[in-house]
């Protein structure tokens, strides 16, 4: 969580409390919902919908491009099924990534780079399917945002408002005039 406040942030007491980390196309209006969040939502939905469906014709263009070149039929179903496999593991890897945090022993993103660029339409899929329930990523980030907003609330709570109002417990008495 980010601890540094946002350009034209508010001061005050609460200076300190833990920031909400924005989300790409969305900033921090996913954690009230507002500045727009249900419309973009509803148009980042439909755009990955129809690049899914572009890629997909994209790809049987491609197939179609090997079939009329008189390829063989054994390349053919080949390029396929590298196809469709790396679309399906592009589909799972992102979204794993915004539903369950990374553990310790998590692999590297970028090991799957060349895979998730070959499924493209996987990945488009993944974002369209989690743009439809809410903003991808959004639970996880509010999961942190508000175990970080708890543990600064419970942190604050236990402090003295005025430190000289503490009772002190050993050392020098204060000074009566």
């Amino acid at each position: 969580m980010s601890t540094t406040p946002p350009r034209g942030a508010r001061s005050g007491p609460d200076d300190d409390e833990p920031r909400p980390e924005p989300i790409r196309f969305y900033g921090t209006s996913w954690v009230e919902h507002t500045r727009g969040y249900r419309i973009r939502r509803a148009a980042l939905c439909g755009l990955a919908a129809a690049g899914t469906v572009a890629g997909a014709l994209l790809l049987w263009f491609l197939y179609a491009g090997l079939a009329g070149s008189g390829t063989a039929g054994w390349l053919r179903a080949l390029v396929v099924v590298a196809l469709v496999m790396c679309s399906v593991m592009a589909f799972i890897r992102t979204w794993s990534g915004y539903s369950r945090p990374r553990g310790e022993d998590a692999v590297d993103e970028s090991a799957f780079r060349s895979i998730k660029v070959v499924g493209f339409v996987g990945v488009f899929a993944a974002y369209a399917v989690r743009s439809a329930v809410e903003a991808p990523g959004e639970r996880l980030l509010r999961a942190d945002h508000e175990a970080a907003v708890a543990r600064f609330h419970r942190r604050t709570a236990k402090r003295s408002g005025h430190p000289g109002r503490r009772a002190r417990t050993g050392g020098r008495k204060p000074r009566r005039s």
